[in-house]
């Protein structure tokens, strides 16, 4: 695709953006939230048929290091910024009853398509369709530097929350605080050829699916069924409605997915190569480097997704930290099924 034609904003999937009424609702949520309710009750929990906010509508786009980015971002342009990182296989459509919470409590919020996904672009057809964890965390800083951006607040879940540990722990100076969905979640590639026992290898049966050219053809043709699955085994107790599902999977059609995906699960089990440049940072990252910037991790009570165990990654955070065990039947997309406890989060750990 040729990015130098690509609008500034465009209008993606006829979707509705935030308006005056949501930032007002967004402001009424969050009254009464209080750190202690996000820790221990699944306050924000909502089903998308109970009300959930309209879908993000215009999305812009930026040059941002190897790949044309494609982005929401609401709030006020001088609020100080927060970006929201999506997950596998998931989108942005994870953040539409986060970002407003946030906006409506002054923060730019800017919610950004991984690689290969949505409207994100490769700039050149010739890039490494690259899946390994450092080079995909290097777009978000690539982003900030296009958007003139020093420091921001990050928070994800799942692959969007790895990124945000890599940069706090690479980049500490581009990262103001860091919400973690599932905690610390970098790794490496010798430790991903540790064998597992065999309950917790099941887990992770669709690493060894994509490791096979079958897998790679059966998640191209099957791209919403497989992803549906992984939705329902990864959040069991999420009602989540049709049309929800669809209009994030719509996201998985883009032209680079398939091999950006399949390229990071091989990559993490050693089957395929990265790129030099980005070796020295793959380096330090496998030395398991702590993360001194202050610090939420959270964790839904019905994640099914493979995810560690709090106590096993609690040293790791060594500035100022807590975890929040959010209740009832949250699953493994805790932003979209508990969005008023993750926007809480974020409220609470800039006041750390």
């Amino acid at each position: 695709m040729d990015t130098t034609n690509i609008p500034e904003e465009i209008d993606y999937r006829r979707r509705y953006f935030f308006g005056a009424a949501a930032a007002t609702v967004a402001a009424a949520q969050l009254v009464g939230i209080t750190a202690a309710g996000a820790q221990t009750g699944g306050s924000g929990r909502r089903t998308p048929s109970a009300g959930a906010s309209a879908p993000f509508t215009s999305l812009k786009q930026i040059d941002a290091g190897v790949v044309n980015v494609g982005y929401a971002q609401t709030g006020p342009a001088d609020g100080p910024a927060v970006i929201l990182l999506h997950g596998w296989p998931y989108d942005i459509d994870s953040f539409t009853d986060v970002a407003p919470l946030l906006a409506s409590a002054g923060y730019r919020v800017i919610v950004p398509y991984l690689r290969g996904h949505g409207t994100t672009r490769f700039l050149s057809s010739d890039t490494v369709r690259n899946g390994q964890p450092s080079a995909v965390a290097l777009d978000t800083v690539a982003m900030m530097d296009a958007l003139k951006i020093e420091r921001a607040i990050l928070a994800g879940y799942d692959w969007g929350a790895r990124s945000a540990n890599v940069i706090a722990a690479l980049w500490p100076e581009r990262c103001k605080a860091m919400v973690s969905v599932s905690g610390y979640l970098i790794g490496s590639r010798a430790a991903g050829k540790m064998p597992l026992p065999p309950k917790a290898e099941l887990q992770w049966w669709y690493q060894y699916y994509f490791a096979t050219e079958r897998g790679r053809a059966g998640y191209d043709e099957h791209r919403q069924d497989f992803a549906r699955l992984i939705w329902e085994l990864a959040s069991p107790k999420w009602d989540f409605d049709d049309a929800t599902f669809m209009r994030s999977a719509a996201a998985l059609d883009n032209p680079d997915h398939v091999s950006v995906v399949i390229h990071n699960y091989r990559w993490r089990l050693g089957l395929a190569e990265g790129e030099p440049k980005y070796d020295a940072f793959e380096e330090r990252l496998a030395a398991f480097p702590a993360i001194a910037l202050p610090t939420i991790t959270m964790e839904g009570d019905a994640n099914g997704a493979p995810h560690p165990d709090p106590e096993a990654y609690a040293k790791k955070f060594t500035g100022r930290y807590e975890h929040r065990l959010i209740t009832g039947g949250i699953g493994h997309n805790l932003p979209q099924e508990a969005p008023q406890d993750f926007a809480q989060a974020v409220i609470d750990v800039d006041r750390f």
